[in-house]
């Protein structure tokens, strides 16, 4: 399974893409724990905030739009997980 998270918007306007492939990952169980886990159809589309970050998350069925005071709690955990991984690569 494949997680892509897309970041664009802030102050210079550029797109950054990291993604990973979860079951690559030592801690796959973990992984698809959390992919599980996060409320998918509970994201409310709102319109983005000038030269704040829109983060874009996409995973097999799902596809969700965040903006940046949007990300937190699990959402911030999987940005920064996928962030992580492209980081040590």
């Amino acid at each position: 399974m494949k997680v892509v998270v897309s970041r664009s918007g802030g102050i210079t306007g550029m797109r950054t893409t990291w993604e990973v492939q979860v079951d690559d990952q030592p801690d796959a169980p973990r992984w698809a724990e959390l992919l599980k886990e996060l409320p998918w159809d509970q994201v409310e589309h709102r319109a983005p905030q000038p030269d704040r970050y829109v983060y874009r998350i996409r995973c097999e069925l799902h596809d969700v739009i965040l903006g940046e005071p949007e990300l937190k709690g699990m959402w911030r955990e999987l940005v920064d997980r996928v962030r992580a991984v492209n980081e040590r690569h």
